[in-house]
């Protein structure tokens, strides 16, 4: 196990300046209308979202990372402008194999994936499921590498309770209550995070389906005494680099899930935020894509040097 130092805290400002353009794009993958963002060249980097997001939560990170990467950041269903679908691909199912789809659709072979919270599950699933379609794998304050979870989302997938919590939201003032809430949950020092982040979240939940998608996403992967799906016991299996990166005050998943995921992991490496929540790539952008950047880099250059060693 090794352990990255993240370098001193700094901002999303920091990448106002970089000349990168985003795509928003729009793709049908198993009869479902899927919304990606897509930005940069290079290989292909795939970002998977978490509980209550979309794609567009990694915009903060996705400028720097495209000037080395082909950046694709998906809105899983239900969530973004991505359809809810039903089925196979219910919010509620296993997404790895809607990924998988999603990543034919676009003619994906092998990839880095990056998942957050719910998404690192997914991200999780992916790599036990098709190794060698994952070069390197990250794992954002993920889901499933322990029990325990914030009450709060306990709470939320009791019968009952996640439906009041909608209705209360889509009351008059409602939704700037559940953003107090959520940004206490979410962040150590709320009052840094941008503006725009608040502002996307509000308007995420006026979208018809997108919190009976997170309630059903959240009740997939938690109950009453903690989480559902844990995969601490199959993390020896994953034999491809992984990155495992946990904000030091996550109040949503302890931090002390990042520790025991590393031991576990063959090729497994931890990057600590002190200071920072539960979507560290918010909350501290240009501190994480740096890490990442730097780690991804690392790792592409050692696949090569093995490459050449082999001719």
């Amino acid at each position: 196990m090794s352990i990255i130092s993240a370098p001193a805290r700094s901002t999303a400002g920091e990448f106002e300046q970089l000349d990168v353009v985003v795509h928003d794009r729009h793709v049908v993958v198993d009869g479902l209308h899927t919304q990606y963002l897509e930005a940069g060249m290079g290989p292909t980097l795939v970002l998977l979202h978490g509980h209550e997001q979309s794609a567009t939560g990694w915009r903060w990170i996705v400028p720097a990372l495209a000037l080395t990467h082909r950046v694709v950041a998906l809105s899983l269903p239900g969530h973004g402008d991505t359809d809810a679908g039903d089925g196979a691909h219910a919010p509620g199912t296993d997404l790895a194999p809607f990924v998988t789809a999603f990543l034919d659709t676009l003619g994906v072979e092998r990839l880095d994936v990056v998942g957050h919270s719910a998404g690192g599950a997914v991200a999780t699933r992916m790599a036990l499921d098709d190794p060698d379609r994952i070069r390197t794998l990250c794992l954002v304050d993920s889901a499933g590498l322990g029990r325990e979870v914030h009450p709060l989302l306990a709470l939320d997938t009791l019968p009952g309770f996640g439906e009041l919590a909608i209705v209360i939201s889509r009351l008059p003032g409602g939704n700037v209550g559940r953003s107090i809430m959520s940004a206490a949950m979410l962040f150590a020092r709320p009052w840094t995070v941008p503006a725009e982040f608040f502002t996307e979240q509000h308007a995420l939940a006026r979208r018809p389906g997108q919190l009976e998608a997170s309630t059903a996403m959240a009740r997939a992967m938690f109950g009453p005494t903690g989480q559902r799906q844990i995969l601490l016991d199959r993390l020896d299996a994953l034999t491809m680099p992984t990155l495992v990166m946990w904000g030091g005050c996550d109040y949503v998943l302890p931090v002390a899930h990042a520790h025991t995921a590393v031991r576990r992991l063959p090729h497994g490496r931890l990057a600590l935020f002190p200071g920072c929540g539960h979507l560290p790539h918010v909350e501290q952008p240009a501190r994480f894509a740096t890490v990442l950047g730097a780690w991804l880099a690392e790792q592409h250059s050692t696949a090569g040097r093995r490459d050449v060693g082999a001719t």
